[in-house]
């Protein structure tokens, strides 16, 4: 029987995991022994692509001939060099998909498919960029699901009794931040509200005690720190002994350099209050005050820093939850949405019996619309504005149709727009068009013919968009999730995965 796995396809680190004959979810050891694999992507001497450890250290030995930290940039026009070779972020993650593909099929055998996690704040580009990436792995993705609903989903799986009411899921990797509140009723997980910021997580921490330790030395030694001699790693390492100790002492080239734990705070301070502000926002968001959330799930590695802890403990006025491993928890959940996804049939039957109480309702984390003229009748005037048909938080899967009109005679075509936005906004300034296109209409017509534009927003959190002019039922349509990315599967293949 083939397997089926949730895959965590992280910033800073990834990992697999399935769900196992007694119908629990477990992590997937990778050809190493380990839990989770490093996102580093380097080329060996014999021009293969490897991925792992060995890529780690060689980042931060030599950040010439290696790649990390992609998951950042994915759905943009960013590259990053190996060797002077330029690779998008798709091409990237896809070499770490194989990676974890290859190892996923040492331990289990033929896989069926997979459901891949991606951060709840993550554009269209980004989605689809992960999904283009899969393809390009050959990996069978029928769903993709945000990284806190899937540690949600864990964590109310996991739980000894069942869990009942709202609680807040705090996800801070080493790329990306998350927060979710949720409402639990056993395994039935329903998202009220979600925010996120693309690029807030450990590799910041990371970067900001380089800055520290660079301040540092050229006190001590009065020269400049040459980036060689503190690397981003060492910056990891150090920022893990502080989490365990209130002072470590590290050695750059001859100088020791003594690091306490209240310097580090206070260099992260501003990125722990940016994620303090987002943690309110949502709760206000959720149309809810602090004293209704029962708990505090944290996921991601970031999370272990001391101040976070305490920055959680401030915001929601409790003692936050995590398991043994908080860089598994999402993995974990996606091997259980997996199987809550899956065919049945392919399940064992007590596989079925642990999901088949699983329920899961997400809601939309931005708001789409389109650009349009508005009349203002008072001025006799008429002005672009973007018209909201999908609104943040709108459950998932919703679909709207609303109708606008020609506004010339004789009009030719319509201008066929899809925008973004954090927030319900209608100055065409402040909005994001993520797709443009025409809409052909025939000669010689009055003015004030109707266009009904639908937008229908599927599991996947990907936007599919038509416009239909009535009067003929010519149609331009895009399906976003299949939209055309800067990578392909022959481009991944020029190369060897190890």
């Amino acid at each position: 029987m083939k397997a089926i796995i949730g895959i965590d396809l992280g910033t800073t680190y990834s990992a697999v995991a399935t769900m196992d004959e007694t119908g629990r979810p477990v992590i997937v050891h990778n050809a190493d022994g380990a839990n989770i694999t490093p996102s580093c992507v380097v080329e060996s001497s014999e021009g293969v692509m490897e991925v792992g450890e060995f890529a780690r250290r060689q980042w931060g030995n030599a950040p010439e001939t290696a790649a990390a930290r992609f998951k950042r940039d994915m759905g943009t026009s960013s590259v990053q060099k190996i060797n002077g070779k330029s690779f998008t972020p798709t091409q990237l993650s896809a070499f770490v998909l194989r990676k974890l593909m290859k190892d996923a099929q040492a331990a289990l055998g033929p896989i069926a498919e997979a459901v891949i996690t991606i951060p709840a704040n993550f554009a269209h580009e980004a989605r689809e960029a992960t999904m283009a990436a899969a393809k390009a792995a050959n990996i069978n993705v029928n769903f993709i699901i945000n990284e806190p609903t899937a540690a949600a989903l864990y964590y109310a799986f996991k739980q000894g009794e069942e869990l009942h009411g709202t609680y807040a899921v705090y996800d801070l990797g080493g790329g990306t931040f998350d927060v979710s509140i949720i409402n639990v009723n056993g395994h039935n997980v329903e998202v009220l509200a979600t925010n996120g910021v693309s690029k807030l997580g450990g590799d910041d921490f990371d970067s900001a005690l380089q800055k520290l330790v660079q301040r540092k030395f050229k006190e001590q030694t009065g020269r400049d720190l040459e980036l060689q001699e503190f690397t981003k790693n060492d910056a990891e390492d150090e920022k893990k002994a502080l989490s365990k100790r209130p002072k470590v002492t590290t050695r750059v080239g001859r100088a020791l350099i003594d690091l306490r734990r209240e310097e580090f705070e206070e260099a992260i301070s501003s990125l722990v209050t940016q994620a303090e502000m987002l943690c309110e926002a949502t709760i206000d968001d959720a149309g809810l005050n602090v004293k209704d959330i029962r708990g505090v799930f944290l996921v991601g590695g970031s999370t272990r820093v001391p101040m976070v802890q305490e920055s959680v403990r401030r915001v929601f006025q409790k003692e936050p939850t995590a398991t043994a491993n908080v860089d598994e928890v999402v993995a974990l959940g996606a091997a259980l949405y997996a199987a809550y996804k899956s065919d049945r049939s392919v399940l064992t039957p007590v596989q079925r019996r642990s999901i088949d109480k699983i329920i899961i309702s997400e809601t939309t984390s931005k708001c789409f619309g389109t650009i349009s003229f508005s009349r203002n009748d008072a001025r006799n005037e008429q002005r672009l504005a973007n018209a909201t048909l999908i609104r943040k938080g709108d459950r998932i899967p919703c679909s709207v149709t609303e109708s606008f009109y020609t506004v010339a005679e004789g009009q030719k075509n319509v201008n066929c727009q899809v925008t973004e936005s954090t927030a319900v906004e209608t100055d065409p300034r402040f909005v994001k068009i993520i797709w443009e296109g025409k809409l052909e209409l025939p000669p010689d017509r009055p003015a004030e013919q109707e266009i009904k534009i639908t937008y229908a927003y599927d599991e996947n959190q990907i936007m599919k968009c038509s416009f239909v002019d009535v009067a003929t039922s010519r149609e331009t349509k895009i399906d976003l999730s299949m939209a055309s990315s800067n990578a392909s599967a022959s481009d991944v293949h020029k190369f060897l995965v190890e």
